[in-house]
């Protein structure tokens, strides 16, 4: 089915941010991984795989408009403390947040209602789940200091018990 030129362009520049989303996610569980942090690894990992599953769903949605995707993320700096990859992140989803809505707009405006019926769900899960653990994250940070945060972090090292 032959979609709407400009709802595919947005869908694209959507898709790029997903993919970037998912590769700052990717290196930031990593990085918990390696200082320790197993619970902040189990999270972000699992934010990574959510990432992934929008990009999908985005992807999907482009070739059955009869797009052409395109799969280069948009460039990322990650973060390298744990308060600076917490606080890149949060700002990364309200940047995705905003992007949806625009996209919302856009699939409203051209009758596209599949397309808005996808970016809502995904608007929903980035600000109902995304967002709103980030920002509770941050907040404990400052409430207990982050030395008491990251000790509260460490959880079960997955490999070895």
């Amino acid at each position: 089915m032959k979609g709407n030129a400009e709802v595919i362009d947005y869908l694209n520049f959507l898709l790029r941010g997903e993919l970037a989303a998912r590769d700052q996610y990717f290196i930031h569980s990593r990085r918990y991984e390696d200082l320790g942090l197993y619970e902040l690894y189990e999270r972000i990992n699992h934010e990574m795989e959510e990432e992934t599953e929008h990009a999908d769903a985005i992807l999907r949605r482009i070739l059955f408009l009869e797009g052409d995707p395109d799969m280069r993320p948009d460039p990322i700096e990650p973060g390298k403390t744990l308060k600076e990859m917490l606080r890149k992140d949060l700002d990364l989803e309200y940047k995705v947040r905003d992007n949806l809505a625009k996209g919302i707009a856009l699939a409203e405006k051209h009758s596209d209602y599949i397309t808005r019926e996808i970016l809502v769900k995904q608007q929903a899960d980035t600000e109902e789940d995304h967002m709103y653990w980030l920002e509770k994250q941050l907040r404990l940070i400052e409430m207990i200091g982050e030395e008491n945060y990251t000790q509260s972090r460490m959880g079960k090292d997955p490999e070895h018990g």
